[in-house]
């Protein structure tokens, strides 16, 4: 037997029992004619007293070291109320090292800040530290609390096909050449949107599934090729419904990982006020600073910079800011957003200057500072440009300047909707229109004849996403269930006959045969729980991530394939 108890579990009520208890040394202080080893495993640590023939052994054994421990548990003298275990020790009267630990490549505390890739490369030994270990427990908890919801409520969890047809839209797919049917490929899935949507067609009202999603994109912080998604449709259902379920499941979710309560139905935001107000489709709304609108303001005022924008907005900063924080600042649109530049006002001693302000009369200067209401020690920053870059560059800035005033309050959890997103938004790369969330979304029944005019700059659609402190943690929309409908959806978006049928033939096929009207939401596991342990990185979440190249430095993948491995198989040599 290699335990008795794990090694949280012991108690004062328990001295005078002999015990065997097996785990890593933690820390070990050799006194000399006595020692103690901190014994630790995943659920606690547990303090052993060494003495007298015993001791000896302890100069052989080193930090990370597997031991089994057999020994009577006895009331320690010098407590530690920080440990479960801290009332009691236990006093070895036989250890047996059952596997040794070469010098590690960094410390297993949550003090070291080790290099990521070093991090990466020995994650076995990284998720044994105490935050990380927490981190991989609360993962469970998440899927754990999202199931027991969902099970009580009626849900399936149906798994669909991870190998599968590529699609157009999205993400580039990872592709998986097939060694039967030779030149054909798999794709490995975005998201189960497709098969979700034939379940409901098949009439089991009600499906969930943790799935392993894939997606080639470049990454980030908060995004990774490889992640999991907790996936959720529902059949004879409008918006109002999915996001009520939604809303009550997040709430519990919440409550299970943190500890702590949301006590607030879930504001909505229209997508087009979030981006006016915010910059963002996903608003972090813990601090205000919002962008304000003051081209009816200051436009042919005689500022030819002004006057030729077709957006200008600014924001309003707490803070007399240096010519060189705008300097900077200026530097960081330009870099990061294409801005043409940055301008300021300040008011100091409750007067105003900025070197804009000799293009304008009082009276405008007088209505830029009601508009603005702008106090004194603030700053306004302003950008005028084309309407993206002024949104994209002002909502970034915020974020920016809040994070680095100490504006965010990082124990506060503000979650939002924002619902009501376009259609359609236009690719001047590729010079067409694409799916904003993507073609087999709901558009809002008045703007049908847009979609059949061709008018596509104002359609909305039944989409809604949950946000929070900035991020968005999942998404969804009411689901088109008319083929002739969603036929003409995928003509708008230059999505031939042709490719329409070797693309999504068997759903337009199957909304041919009585389909209830459907719609379901995917949460992103990995952002979301990110978020809720306030993590600066995704993949502090995750078990096994990848790096920002792609790169699992852990097994060392991706690798090369043997040459026989592929056949030699022309076509996929040409891949």
């Amino acid at each position: 037997m290699y335990r008795t108890n794990k090694l949280n579990e012991l108690r004062i009520a328990d001295c005078g029992k002999t015990v065997t208890l097996s785990g890593w040394v933690s820390t070990i202080r050799n006194l000399g004619s006595f020692a103690f080893i901190d014994l630790r495993d995943r659920y606690g640590i547990t303090q052993i007293l060494v003495k007298d023939d015993l001791t000896d052994l302890v100069k052989d054994i080193k930090n990370e070291y597997v031991l089994k421990v057999t020994g009577l548990v006895q009331e320690r003298s010098s407590k530690n109320p920080k440990l479960d275990t801290g009332d009691i020790e236990v006093l070895a009267n036989s250890i047996e090292i059952l596997s040794k630990s070469k010098a590690l490549p960094f410390e297993i505390n949550d003090e070291e800040v080790a290099n990521e890739s070093l991090r990466l490369k020995y994650r076995y030994l990284d998720l044994r530290k105490p935050r990380m270990l927490n981190n991989i427990i609360k993962r469970n908890t998440m899927l754990f609390s999202m199931r027991e919801f969902l099970n009580q409520n009626g849900f399936l969890d149906i798994d669909t096909p991870v190998l599968a047809k590529a699609t157009p839209e999205g993400a580039r797919d990872f592709i998986v050449p097939s060694r039967i049917q030779k030149g054909s490929f798999y794709a490995l899935p975005q998201s189960p949107q497709l098969f979700k949507q034939t379940l409901m067609i098949a009439g089991l009202d009600k499906y969930y599934q943790l799935a392993k999603c894939f997606r080639d994109e470049d990454l980030r912080a908060d995004r990774q090729p490889e992640f999991t998604q907790l996936d959720i449709e529902m059949s004879f259902v409008e918006q109002e419904d999915i996001i009520n379920m939604a809303e009550k499941l997040a709430k519990k979710v919440f409550h299970d990982v943190t500890g702590k309560t949301i006590d607030y139905t879930f504001p909505r935001i229209e997508y087009n006020d979030a981006m006016e107000f915010y910059g963002s489709d996903k608003p972090d709304t813990r601090f205000e600073m919002k962008l304000i609108d003051i081209k009816d303001c200051v436009q042919n005022k005689g500022f030819s910079i002004f006057d030729n924008a077709e957006y200008i907005k600014a924001i309003v900063v707490n803070k007399l800011l240096s010519r060189k924080n705008v300097k900077d600042y200026e530097d960081f649109v330009k870099t990061y957003y294409h801005a043409k530049g940055l301008a300021f006002v300040k008011k100091e001693n409750n007067e105003l200057s900025s070197p804009i302000l000799k293009f304008f009369e009082k009276e405008t200067i007088d209505k830029l500072e009601s508009v603005l209401h702008l106090e004194n020690n603030e700053t306004a920053l302003i950008i005028s440009d084309t309407k993206e870059i002024v949104l994209s560059s002002l909502g970034a800035l915020r974020l920016k300047i809040a994070d680095e005033l100490n504006l965010i309050d990082k124990d506060k959890f503000n979650f939002l909707w924002v619902v009501d997103f376009p259609m359609f938004e236009y690719s001047e790369e590729e010079q067409r229109y694409k799916a904003c969330h993507h073609p087999f979304t709901m558009l809002k029944k008045e703007d049908i004849p847009l979609l059949e005019k061709n008018d596509l700059k104002y359609i909305k659609s039944d989409t809604y996403d949950i946000v929070l402190n900035g991020y968005e943690i999942g998404g969804g929309g009411i689901r088109i269930h008319d083929s002739n409908l969603q036929s003409l959806v995928f003509d708008r978006l230059l999505i031939d006959k042709e490719q329409q049928v070797d693309k999504f033939g068997f759903l337009l096929e199957a909304l041919k045969y009585g389909v209830p009207p459907h719609g379901g939401l995917a949460f992103g596991i990995d952002r979301w729980l990110m978020v809720m342990l306030n993590q600066n990185s995704i993949k502090e979440v995750i078990p096994f991530p990848k790096t920002n190249k792609g790169q699992d430095l852990l097994t060392d993948a991706p690798s090369d394939v043997d040459e026989k491995q592929l056949e030699k198989d022309l076509q996929l040599k040409k891949l």
